[in-house]
């Protein structure tokens, strides 16, 4: 398997253009061209506990992004079904970028090997990028936690 090379603040964010569950396209370019800052985040599932919470956390904390002109994307390889179910269940107020393929995962770093009851397996990482509206990288985490990390997120970006 390839080395794979974290994403720094400051780097270029890989451009991606990906289709959210109901067909809609969102690009790096499109969002950069609308002076719009982009928080990316990658998790593992659907309807999860620890995703659920995570995203409920974006949810609840939109009006602050928003302020700021910060556009959130969650991404996961969950199907377009299995998103439109999860954004309906907890009523999310921002769209989920179908990577079936994983594309964008490895593109970002967020596909690697995991292990878990000592077995190995391929899983996403779950992180976050900030990507300002330069398209420039302005916070990264990989591999964080769901408690506290959309407060987090907030607090590093200076939003009150």
């Amino acid at each position: 398997m390839d080395e794979i090379t974290n994403l720094e603040v400051g780097q270029p964010a890989p451009r991606f253009d990906c289709v959210d569950s109901k067909g809609n396209s969102h690009s790096l370019e499109a969002y950069m061209k609308d002076g719009k800052s982009v928080i990316l985040y990658f998790y593992p599932k659907d309807s999860t506990s620890g995703c659920t919470t995570q995203a409920c956390d974006f949810r609840d904390s939109m009006t602050r992004l928003n302020g700021g002109d910060y556009v959130v994307l969650g991404v996961s390889k969950d199907s377009a079904k299995s998103h439109e179910n999860f954004i309906n269940k907890q009523e999310l107020n921002f769209p989920l970028l179908m990577d079936e393929d994983v594309t964008l995962h490895q593109t970002y770093g967020t596909w690697r090997e995991k292990s878990m009851y000592g077995k190995t397996y391929m899983g996403t990482s779950r992180s976050t990028f900030v990507i300002g509206s330069d398209g420039n990288l302005k916070w990264v985490g990989y591999g964080v936690r769901t408690k506290g990390h959309v407060d987090k997120v907030i607090e590093e970006l200076g939003i009150e």
